[in-house]
Formats: structure tokens, sequence, C-alpha cells
């Protein structure tokens, strides 16, 4: 199966609005609230919690959040077609804390608007999101490194960003 990817290095990002959890609840955070003037590692999983995500994908931006902060990232965003509820659960057992912006894309508008959306619903997930890993620099893809297989975290992972940084 081959597929299309809209996006690419040397685009910007699309004005979109995610979800992040706060105090009070969830609150909308816009692409540019996000991403102008800052310099962000953002990794894309098609699941909080299935077992390459939780066991591999995130535990690598985790383990390796210093060497992107030496590295001048400013932020370290997670964006799933997940719900600000289950992003919330998981930041909180996985440990990710403020580590790690979670950012829930629980429609898909920012996988979609990127051209990064892809049907699950023959393995029961629906509409997600590819495994994705992307340096964007003010709003400016910087570096982009697709999965190719979902159930596969090497491409996307945190060790390949930080190589091609």
């Amino acid at each position: 199966m081959t597929m299309t990817t809209t996006i690419a290095v040397g685009d910007s990002l699309p004005d979109v609005t995610f979800r992040t959890m706060t105090s009070k609840g969830p609150a909308e955070r816009s692409t540019g609230e996000v991403f102008a003037g800052k310099t962000v590692a953002l990794f894309a999983v098609p699941g909080a919690f299935t077992p390459t995500c939780h066991q591999k994908h995130l535990p690598g931006f985790l383990d390796n959040f210093e060497r992107f902060v030496a590295k001048g990232v400013d932020t370290i965003a997670c964006t799933a077609v997940n719900d600000a509820f289950v992003l919330d659960a998981w930041s909180k057992d996985t440990g990710a804390g403020d580590r790690i912006v979670m950012l829930a894309d629980g429609s898909g508008d920012f996988a979609k608007a990127i051209g990064m959306d892809v049907d699950l619903g023959p393995v029961g997930l629906g509409l997600r999101t590819r495994r994705y890993a992307m340096l964007v620099r003010d709003g400016v893809v910087a570096i982009l490194n697709i999965e190719e297989k979902p159930s596969s975290a090497e491409a996307s992972g945190a060790e390949a960003l930080l190589r091609d940084m």
C-alpha cells in the first residue's frame, strides 16, 4: 500500500486547533501557540497506550529529553488522534509530565491537514495519524521522518530524529 503525504520539509504547518489538558480541563491550543518562535520536536503516534506507541515510541523521547534540550529544542510534543482525557491519562501513566506536551487531535484535523491521516479501521482503530517525527522551527518543517510500517518506531524514533539534527 502506497501512502501519499501532503506536508514536506520547508512547509509551514497549517493553522489547526489541538486540545491539551489543564488543571481546569481541556483547553484549546492553536498551531501558532505551540510552534511559533520555537523549535519543537513533534512526534505522532497512532494511539496512546497501543503497544509500539507505549513501549517504544514515547519512551525514546522521554529518555532523550536532555539531549533534545541540549540541541536547542524548546518543546517536545506528541500528537495522536485521541482525546485530551486519554492523552492526559497516558502522560500520567508514562511519567511524561511537563516534559512532553500532549496535543490531542481528536477528530484528526491536524493529521488530515498535513496528509498524515490513515484509516486503521481494518485493525479496529478507525481514523488515526501515521507514525512520524518532525523537527519544526518557528512553524516550518525542518526534518520529517515518516514510518512506513505503523508497528515500527525506528525512522520516527527519538534516536533517528536526534541523529538528523
